[in-house]
């Protein structure tokens, strides 16, 4: 499912309008200012119950290998996003 279809089922099961419902999806997922981007750029979790927790996780520096050359490279520290399903979600998939 991609966004626009998201979008559309979201109309569908809320009844609001397409727009409304586009404007809900870009207000929890935008990358630019999206509530859950926003509060993984500030460090903090965004636990929905039952559904799942979405974090920030460091990464520390380390040595890679590029697999073209073999030659070893560094690679610097880095944050990246994550999500851990909750048992809810997993039941459900299951």
């Amino acid at each position: 499912m991609n966004k626009s279809e998201l979008t559309q089922k979201l109309a569908e099961r809320t009844n609001l309008s397409k727009a409304e419902a586009s404007r809900a999806v870009d207000a929890l997922f935008s990358v630019d200012d999206g509530i859950i981007a926003r509060a993984l750029k500030s460090g903090e979790k965004v636990q929905i119950t039952g559904f799942g927790v979405f974090e920030s996780r460091k990464r520390e520096a380390r040595t890679g290998r590029n697999p073209r050359t073999g030659k070893e490279i560094r690679i610097g520290a880095s944050t990246s996003a994550a999500f851990r399903a909750g048992k809810g979600l997993k039941d459900a998939v299951n």
